[in-house]
């Protein structure tokens, strides 16, 4: 009896570092590195998903920030990471749609070299201005191209952002010439167009509505389909003139490849959990990001059609780097 006794205590007790050893989360701290300076949109989702996965997780989960080359540097860092959940990146339209298609020689495969976990939000981008630019409607700034072609300065995250392949759509299909200018991330950009020393941006929506509420800058138009819940009184350029303008900015997380299938299913899991949450929701809801959420083969879905997408661009505009 005794014998027995011991033997269910043994085993009970061996198998608590069992289910442990189990888990499907990573035994350690995790990072989620963006591709852009702190500030701006990318970096905004991802610290909003990082204090609370903290929490749910029961480890840290630290943001960081790898700039460069519209957030290609920090995708093919995180490409080379092993696939066991402790490094993951919260990506975005530049690094996983656009830039397949931009650079001839990209360091990854989109397919081949990661996973994806769950798409966090949609947001459109916001055409805006500082105060003092004389054209402060859509059919205005048409006009104020048109009349000096090349001349118009339109600022971006970097080469290759959504910020970037936005003013190309722009440009495309209102048959205007102007001068796109590259920075290293949103605030910078932010920062000299507030300044004067550059005229417009179609600025993410996440990144722009703090200056926009504050009055240091003026929305002129927003690029999805319909007008976001954030910004009901923003017409859209679709009803300015060009139907079926979309030029959304777009964020997700996704690892490694190789993630083992338990671990992206229990991240996924957690993922949603978060993005529920009243406050994260509404949050994000405030910067306009919608329609986030969802199975990871939804995003992997998503990806290809945003990649289709923005490949026709950049061939129809001639877009180099």
């Amino acid at each position: 009896m005794q014998r027995r006794h011991f033997l269910a205590t043994t085993l009970a007790a061996c198998s608590v570092p069992l289910v442990h050893a189990q888990s499907p989360l990573p035994p350690g701290p995790i990072r989620i590195v963006v591709g852009f300076p702190p500030g701006g949109g990318t970096d905004v989702m991802a610290r909003v998903m990082a204090q609370k996965l903290s929490v749910i997780w029961g480890t840290p989960v630290t943001v960081e920030n790898k700039t460069g080359a519209g957030g290609v540097i920090a995708a093919e860092y995180v490409a080379k990471q092993p696939g066991d959940g402790t490094t993951l990146l919260m990506t975005n339209i530049s690094n996983h749609a656009i830039a397949p298609a931009l650079y001839p020689s990209l360091p990854y495969v989109v397919e081949r070299d990661f996973t994806p976990i769950v798409l966090v939000g949609i947001t459109p981008n916001l055409l805006i201005c500082n105060t003092s630019q004389p054209a402060r409607t859509l059919k205005d700034v048409v006009a104020l191209c048109r009349s000096r072609p090349g001349a118009i300065t339109f600022g971006s995250s970097g080469a290759g952002a959504s910020q970037h392949l936005a003013t190309e759509l722009f440009k495309l299909r209102a048959n205007v010439d102007a001068l796109h200018v590259p920075y290293r991330g949103s605030a910078p950009m932010l920062t000299d167009l507030i300044g004067g020393q550059i005229n417009y941006s179609f600025e993410t929506m996440t990144s722009a509505t703090p200056h926009v509420a504050s009055g240091k800058l003026l929305a002129i138009a927003q690029t999805r389909p319909q007008r976001s819940k954030a910004q009901p009184n923003v017409p859209t350029v679709a009803e300015l003139g060009y139907p079926g303008f979309d030029a959304s900015t777009w964020y997700g997380l996704a690892g490694p490849a190789r993630m083992p299938p338990a671990m992206v299913q229990r991240m996924n899991e957690d993922f949603n959990k978060v993005l529920s949450m009243p406050d994260v929701a509404e949050k994000l809801a405030s910067y306009g990001a919608e329609d986030g959420g969802g199975s990871a083969a939804k995003f992997v879905d998503f990806i290809a059609v945003e990649k289709e997408k923005w490949a026709k661009v950049v061939k129809d505009a001639k877009v180099t780097v």
